[in-house]
């Protein structure tokens, strides 16, 4: 059985997360390593929309404007992390990385936990 041009799933941070006191990255990549430049990447935590990629331009949500950033260059080895600076506590919790496709959406949960001071 043949698979479909765009399948892929989502990987999650591997247990290290990248973080220092002033920025985190939440990992989130596709796999296989396929380009995500012309796909449609929603980061939300809980209720709330933190950022969206779409068109090959990222719009920040409204109280993460200036703060969030996803690196345009890694999308093309399918690298969709989302890097949050100026951390505040209120910043920890849930966060879902969803990404889009065509007609198919994978999403996965990162978890942000006592990484901001």
């Amino acid at each position: 059985m043949a698979t479909a041009s765009n399948e892929f799933k989502l990987i999650g941070p591997s247990g290290t997360e990248e973080y220092n006191h002033s920025a985190v990255t939440l990992s989130c990549r596709l796999s296989p390593e396929i380009s995500a430049v012309n796909m449609e990447i929603r980061w939300f935590k809980e209720t709330d929309c933190v950022c969206v990629y779409k068109n090959r331009e990222v719009t920040e949500g409204r109280g993460y404007r200036g703060r969030v950033s996803l690196d345009t260059q890694e999308l093309e080895r399918g690298n969709v992390s989302l890097q949050l600076r100026d951390c505040r506590r209120s910043d920890d919790g849930y966060y879902l990385c969803q990404v889009t496709d065509g007609d198919r959406t994978e999403e996965i949960t990162v978890q942000m936990r006592g990484k901001c001071s």
